[in-house]
């Protein structure tokens, strides 16, 4: 169940709150919190290109949001991890069986997981809380972790900003809609690192 039902109340409360909403909503939603992060930012995107919401401080709290968001999770997971799983995980989703999946991740594909993370619902909330579980130090979390952040913020607000002559009800009727295009974008990247890192393997 989403935190904010609907795009009316989004866009409603960015007009009257301006971007401090953008920075708390994403740093709550990146700690746990269900919140419908690429619906706030396409939203926001579109208010920046009517004049509604100014372009610089839009960015910049999307940004510092993303990563205090993260930054948040990482703490609580390099310091009280299992503590919160067991005596606080349900409540907010984070179960054993969740965080097992992303530590699965880890290991599979390393520290790219806090880039790619972030385009993957369900997982974005997940990777710095596992990064500190597991130990990973500060320096390699937040080179990872916050240009991944960079990325997906500059992703969603400028598809607002770009294509904000699309009413919002024509994006959000896409057979695949915002989450779907997360995970386009996902794949986009993937084959991308793919390709740039196979010219560098020695050849047979």
């Amino acid at each position: 169940m989403e935190f904010l039902p609907d795009h009316e109340t989004l866009s409603l409360w960015l007009m009257q709150y301006g971007s401090i909403v953008i920075f708390v909503l994403l740093a709550l939603g990146i700690v746990a919190l269900p919140v419908p992060e690429e619906t706030l930012m396409v939203i926001a995107g579109i208010l920046m290109r009517k004049g509604h919401l100014y372009i610089h401080e839009t960015i910049a709290a999307a940004y510092l949001g993303s990563i205090c968001g993260i930054t948040m999770s990482y703490l609580i997971g390099s310091t009280a991890g299992y503590y919160v799983i067991h005596k606080y995980g349900k409540p907010l989703g984070l179960t054993e069986e969740r965080l097992q999946k992303v530590h699965d991740w880890f290991e599979k594909f390393g520290k790219w997981t806090l880039f790619i993370g972030y385009f993957i619902p369900g997982v974005r909330h997940f990777t710095g809380f596992s990064a500190g579980m597991t130990k990973l130090t500060y320096k390699d979390f937040a080179l990872f972790a916050y240009t991944g952040a960079a990325m997906w913020v500059t992703t969603f607000l400028s598809i607002g900003y770009y294509f904000g002559h699309i009413s919002f009800e024509t994006m959000e009727n896409f057979e695949f809609g915002i989450e779907g295009l997360s995970i386009i974008i996902l794949v986009l990247t993937a084959v991308i690192l793919f390709y740039k890192y196979k010219n560098r393997l020695p050849s047979k």
